[in-house]
Protein backbone atom coordinates (compact mmCIF):
# COMPACT_ATOMS: atom_id res chain seq x y z
CA UNK A 1 0.00 0.00 0.00
CA UNK A 2 2.75 2.10 0.75
CA UNK A 3 4.39 1.71 -2.61
CA UNK A 4 1.18 1.96 -4.72
CA UNK A 5 0.37 5.51 -2.41
CA UNK A 6 4.05 6.47 -2.86
CA UNK A 7 3.19 5.75 -7.19
CA UNK A 8 0.31 7.55 -7.13
CA UNK A 9 1.66 10.72 -5.63
CA UNK A 10 4.82 10.42 -8.17
CA UNK A 11 2.45 10.40 -10.99
CA UNK A 12 0.07 13.26 -9.71
CA UNK A 13 3.63 15.40 -9.12
CA UNK A 14 2.38 15.94 -5.62
CA UNK A 15 5.70 18.81 -5.22
CA UNK A 16 4.41 20.49 -7.95
CA UNK A 17 1.25 21.32 -5.91
CA UNK A 18 3.79 24.34 -4.70
CA UNK A 19 3.09 25.90 -8.61
CA UNK A 20 -0.50 27.37 -7.34
CA UNK A 21 -0.67 27.24 -3.43
CA UNK A 22 1.16 29.98 -3.09
CA UNK A 23 -1.18 32.38 -5.21
CA UNK A 24 -3.51 30.98 -2.62
CA UNK A 25 -1.59 32.08 0.53
CA UNK A 26 -0.87 35.19 -0.83
CA UNK A 27 -4.85 35.98 -1.61
CA UNK A 28 -5.79 34.54 1.90
CA UNK A 29 -2.82 37.46 3.07
CA UNK A 30 -4.31 39.95 1.27
CA UNK A 31 -8.04 38.98 2.37
CA UNK A 32 -7.50 39.06 5.80
CA UNK A 33 -6.33 42.73 6.38
CA UNK A 34 -9.74 43.29 6.08
CA UNK A 35 -11.09 41.36 8.73
CA UNK A 36 -11.07 41.91 12.52
CA UNK A 37 -10.27 38.26 13.05
CA UNK A 38 -7.61 38.30 10.52
CA UNK A 39 -6.26 35.19 9.21
CA UNK A 40 -7.03 32.44 11.32
CA UNK A 41 -4.90 29.38 11.60
CA UNK A 42 -8.08 26.95 10.93
CA UNK A 43 -8.96 28.76 7.75
CA UNK A 44 -5.36 28.42 6.72
CA UNK A 45 -5.26 24.52 7.54
CA UNK A 46 -8.47 24.06 5.30
CA UNK A 47 -7.74 26.20 2.48
CA UNK A 48 -4.13 24.21 2.30
CA UNK A 49 -6.52 21.17 3.00
CA UNK A 50 -8.50 22.06 -0.52
CA UNK A 51 -5.41 22.86 -2.21
CA UNK A 52 -4.27 19.37 -1.70
CA UNK A 53 -7.17 17.56 -2.37
CA UNK A 54 -8.51 19.48 -5.28
CA UNK A 55 -5.25 19.44 -7.20
CA UNK A 56 -4.68 16.14 -6.53
CA UNK A 57 -8.14 15.36 -7.91
CA UNK A 58 -7.35 17.12 -10.95
CA UNK A 59 -4.09 15.16 -11.91
CA UNK A 60 -5.33 11.84 -11.08
CA UNK A 61 -8.40 12.43 -13.67
CA UNK A 62 -6.27 14.02 -16.80
CA UNK A 63 -4.04 10.59 -16.02
CA UNK A 64 -6.80 8.70 -15.68
CA UNK A 65 -8.56 10.49 -19.24
CA UNK A 66 -5.37 10.93 -20.92
CA UNK A 67 -4.12 7.33 -20.50
CA UNK A 68 -4.59 6.20 -24.49
CA UNK A 69 -3.35 9.36 -25.76
CA UNK A 70 -0.09 8.78 -23.45
CA UNK A 71 0.75 5.35 -24.54
CA UNK A 72 1.28 6.58 -28.34
CA UNK A 73 3.03 9.52 -27.50
CA UNK A 74 6.76 8.25 -26.96
CA UNK A 75 7.23 11.40 -24.06
CA UNK A 76 4.50 9.99 -22.13
CA UNK A 77 4.73 6.29 -22.57
CA UNK A 78 6.32 5.41 -19.57
CA UNK A 79 3.61 7.07 -16.87
CA UNK A 80 2.32 4.96 -14.32
CA UNK A 81 -0.57 4.02 -16.67
CA UNK A 82 0.33 3.10 -19.81
CA UNK A 83 3.36 0.97 -18.32
CA UNK A 84 1.11 -1.07 -16.03
CA UNK A 85 3.17 -0.14 -12.64
CA UNK A 86 -0.66 1.40 -11.04
CA UNK A 87 -4.26 0.13 -12.74
CA UNK A 88 -7.10 2.64 -13.05
CA UNK A 89 -9.26 0.94 -10.19
CA UNK A 90 -6.08 2.27 -7.63
CA UNK A 91 -6.45 5.97 -9.48
CA UNK A 92 -9.63 5.79 -9.43
CA UNK A 93 -9.78 5.08 -5.30
CA UNK A 94 -7.09 7.75 -5.09
CA UNK A 95 -9.10 10.42 -6.86
CA UNK A 96 -12.20 9.89 -5.12
CA UNK A 97 -10.20 10.11 -1.96
CA UNK A 98 -9.00 13.54 -3.30
CA UNK A 99 -12.41 14.68 -3.88
CA UNK A 100 -13.67 13.62 -0.78
CA UNK A 101 -11.06 15.60 0.89
CA UNK A 102 -11.97 19.17 -1.06
CA UNK A 103 -15.28 19.18 -0.47
CA UNK A 104 -14.61 17.97 3.26
CA UNK A 105 -12.54 21.12 2.91
CA UNK A 106 -15.02 23.26 0.86
CA UNK A 107 -17.36 22.14 3.92
CA UNK A 108 -15.91 23.20 6.79
CA UNK A 109 -14.78 26.55 5.57
CA UNK A 110 -17.96 28.17 4.81
CA UNK A 111 -21.07 28.02 3.47
CA UNK A 112 -20.75 29.54 -0.21
CA UNK A 113 -17.20 27.96 -0.78
CA UNK A 114 -18.86 24.81 -0.04
CA UNK A 115 -22.00 25.48 -2.66
CA UNK A 116 -19.17 26.35 -5.45
CA UNK A 117 -17.45 23.58 -4.72
CA UNK A 118 -19.20 21.83 -8.17
CA UNK A 119 -18.21 24.30 -10.29
CA UNK A 120 -14.61 24.40 -9.35
CA UNK A 121 -14.31 20.47 -9.66
CA UNK A 122 -16.11 21.28 -12.83
CA UNK A 123 -13.65 23.47 -14.12
CA UNK A 124 -10.37 21.39 -12.88
CA UNK A 125 -11.51 18.08 -14.25
CA UNK A 126 -12.96 19.88 -17.30
CA UNK A 127 -9.77 20.60 -18.77
CA UNK A 128 -8.61 16.82 -19.31
CA UNK A 129 -11.36 16.92 -22.15
CA UNK A 130 -10.17 20.64 -23.43
CA UNK A 131 -7.25 19.80 -25.75
CA UNK A 132 -9.36 17.01 -27.79
CA UNK A 133 -11.49 20.06 -29.06
CA UNK A 134 -9.51 23.61 -28.28
CA UNK A 135 -5.78 25.10 -28.74
CA UNK A 136 -7.29 27.28 -26.12
CA UNK A 137 -6.86 24.44 -24.08
CA UNK A 138 -3.41 25.80 -22.23
CA UNK A 139 -5.86 29.08 -21.13
CA UNK A 140 -8.67 26.61 -19.39
CA UNK A 141 -5.89 25.07 -17.62
CA UNK A 142 -4.61 28.78 -16.15
CA UNK A 143 -8.28 29.40 -15.56
CA UNK A 144 -8.54 25.82 -13.79
CA UNK A 145 -5.92 26.81 -11.57
CA UNK A 146 -6.61 30.36 -11.76
CA UNK A 147 -9.74 29.68 -9.58
CA UNK A 148 -6.87 28.89 -6.09
CA UNK A 149 -6.72 32.81 -5.21
CA UNK A 150 -10.41 33.07 -5.87
CA UNK A 151 -11.36 30.35 -3.44
CA UNK A 152 -8.87 31.65 -0.44
CA UNK A 153 -10.53 34.77 -0.91
CA UNK A 154 -14.04 33.48 -0.44
CA UNK A 155 -12.58 31.48 1.98
CA UNK A 156 -11.18 34.12 4.19
CA UNK A 157 -13.98 36.87 3.81
CA UNK A 158 -17.21 35.01 2.32
CA UNK A 159 -17.19 37.53 -1.32
CA UNK A 160 -15.93 37.95 -4.57
CA UNK A 161 -13.92 41.43 -4.67
CA UNK A 162 -11.75 42.68 -7.70
CA UNK A 163 -8.50 41.66 -6.49
CA UNK A 164 -8.93 38.05 -6.25
CA UNK A 165 -10.24 37.79 -9.44
CA UNK A 166 -7.05 39.91 -10.57
CA UNK A 167 -4.90 37.33 -9.09
CA UNK A 168 -6.89 34.42 -10.66
CA UNK A 169 -5.95 36.20 -14.12
CA UNK A 170 -2.51 35.83 -13.34
CA UNK A 171 -2.34 32.86 -12.38
CA UNK A 172 -4.35 31.99 -15.42
CA UNK A 173 -1.90 33.70 -17.73
CA UNK A 174 1.27 32.18 -15.97
CA UNK A 175 0.10 28.80 -16.41
CA UNK A 176 -1.17 29.72 -19.35
CA UNK A 177 1.66 30.79 -20.48
CA UNK A 178 3.99 28.26 -19.27
CA UNK A 179 1.64 25.31 -20.72
CA UNK A 180 2.05 26.47 -23.90
CA UNK A 181 5.96 26.07 -23.85
CA UNK A 182 5.39 22.68 -22.05
CA UNK A 183 3.17 21.67 -24.98
CA UNK A 184 5.98 22.52 -27.28
CA UNK A 185 7.30 19.16 -26.55
CA UNK A 186 5.13 17.21 -27.77
CA UNK A 187 4.61 18.77 -31.48
CA UNK A 188 5.05 16.37 -33.58
CA UNK A 189 3.14 14.32 -31.76
CA UNK A 190 0.15 16.34 -31.93
CA UNK A 191 0.62 17.23 -35.53
CA UNK A 192 -0.61 13.70 -36.12
CA UNK A 193 -2.83 12.88 -33.43
CA UNK A 194 -6.82 14.61 -32.86
CA UNK A 195 -5.04 16.67 -29.46
CA UNK A 196 -5.34 20.43 -30.09
CA UNK A 197 -2.48 22.76 -28.56
CA UNK A 198 -1.44 26.20 -29.31
CA UNK A 199 1.82 25.50 -30.88
CA UNK A 200 0.01 22.86 -33.12
CA UNK A 201 -2.20 25.89 -34.30
CA UNK A 202 0.53 28.33 -34.82
CA UNK A 203 4.05 27.16 -35.16
CA UNK A 204 6.53 26.94 -32.36
CA UNK A 205 7.66 30.44 -33.11
CA UNK A 206 4.31 32.09 -32.69
CA UNK A 207 3.16 29.97 -29.83
CA UNK A 208 6.39 31.22 -28.26
CA UNK A 209 5.31 34.47 -28.74
CA UNK A 210 1.78 34.34 -27.50
CA UNK A 211 3.66 32.89 -24.31
CA UNK A 212 5.72 35.82 -23.61
CA UNK A 213 2.90 38.34 -24.09
CA UNK A 214 0.58 36.61 -21.73
CA UNK A 215 3.97 36.65 -19.01
CA UNK A 216 3.96 40.44 -20.09
CA UNK A 217 0.56 41.12 -19.09
CA UNK A 218 0.92 38.90 -16.26
CA UNK A 219 3.36 41.35 -14.87
CA UNK A 220 1.31 44.16 -15.59
CA UNK A 221 -1.57 43.20 -13.72
CA UNK A 222 0.65 42.25 -10.62
CA UNK A 223 1.84 45.89 -10.52
CA UNK A 224 -1.97 47.02 -10.81
CA UNK A 225 -2.96 44.98 -7.98
CA UNK A 226 -0.28 46.26 -5.87
CA UNK A 227 -1.64 49.76 -6.79
CA UNK A 228 -5.05 49.26 -6.59
CA UNK A 229 -5.00 47.50 -2.68
CA UNK A 230 -2.27 50.57 -1.31
CA UNK A 231 0.52 47.56 -1.77
CA UNK A 232 4.00 49.06 -0.10
CA UNK A 233 7.20 48.50 -1.79
CA UNK A 234 8.02 44.97 -0.44
CA UNK A 235 5.64 43.78 -2.83
CA UNK A 236 6.54 45.53 -5.76
CA UNK A 237 10.45 44.19 -5.24
CA UNK A 238 8.62 41.06 -5.20
CA UNK A 239 7.15 41.49 -8.29
CA UNK A 240 10.53 42.59 -10.27
CA UNK A 241 11.79 39.72 -8.85
CA UNK A 242 9.08 37.47 -10.57
CA UNK A 243 9.51 39.52 -13.27
CA UNK A 244 13.50 38.54 -13.91
CA UNK A 245 12.54 34.92 -13.19
CA UNK A 246 9.81 34.74 -15.79
CA UNK A 247 12.09 36.45 -18.30
CA UNK A 248 15.17 34.34 -17.14
CA UNK A 249 12.67 31.43 -17.75
CA UNK A 250 11.25 32.75 -20.89
CA UNK A 251 14.82 33.13 -22.28
CA UNK A 252 15.79 29.31 -21.66
CA UNK A 253 13.24 27.95 -24.58
CA UNK A 254 13.88 28.52 -28.31
CA UNK A 255 11.50 27.25 -30.62
CA UNK A 256 14.56 25.06 -32.06
CA UNK A 257 15.69 24.36 -28.64
CA UNK A 258 13.57 21.97 -25.78
CA UNK A 259 16.54 21.07 -23.95
CA UNK A 260 15.90 23.21 -20.68
CA UNK A 261 12.15 22.84 -20.99
CA UNK A 262 11.77 21.50 -17.82
CA UNK A 263 14.58 23.56 -15.83
CA UNK A 264 12.11 26.53 -16.45
CA UNK A 265 8.94 24.84 -16.19
CA UNK A 266 9.80 22.27 -12.76
CA UNK A 267 12.41 24.01 -11.52
CA UNK A 268 12.53 28.04 -11.83
CA UNK A 269 8.69 28.10 -12.41
CA UNK A 270 8.49 27.19 -8.61
CA UNK A 271 10.32 30.26 -7.82
CA UNK A 272 8.20 32.50 -9.40
CA UNK A 273 5.01 32.11 -6.73
CA UNK A 274 7.41 31.12 -3.95
CA UNK A 275 8.93 34.17 -4.21
CA UNK A 276 5.96 36.74 -5.08
CA UNK A 277 4.56 34.96 -1.70
CA UNK A 278 7.68 35.59 0.41
CA UNK A 279 7.52 39.57 -0.30
CA UNK A 280 3.70 39.36 0.34
CA UNK A 281 4.40 37.94 3.83
CA UNK A 282 7.11 39.80 4.13
CA UNK A 283 4.79 42.76 3.71
CA UNK A 284 2.14 41.80 5.97
CA UNK A 285 4.57 41.25 8.78
CA UNK A 286 5.93 44.63 8.29
CA UNK A 287 2.42 46.21 8.47
CA UNK A 288 1.69 44.17 11.78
Amino acid sequence: MLKKTRMILDMIKFEHTIFALPFALISALLAARSQPQGLPVRTLLWILVAMIGARSAAMAFNRLADAAFDAENPRTANRHLPAGLLSSAQVWLFFLVAVALFELAAWKLNRLCFLLSPVALALILGYSYTKRFTWLCHLFLGLAIGIAPVGAWLAVTGKIELVPALLGAVVMLWIGGFDIIYALQDYEYDLRSPLHSLPKKLGKANALLVSRLMHSVMIVLLILIGALYGLHALYFLGVAVVAALIGYEQSLVKPDDLRRVNLAFFTLNGWVSVSLFAFVLLDSLFRH
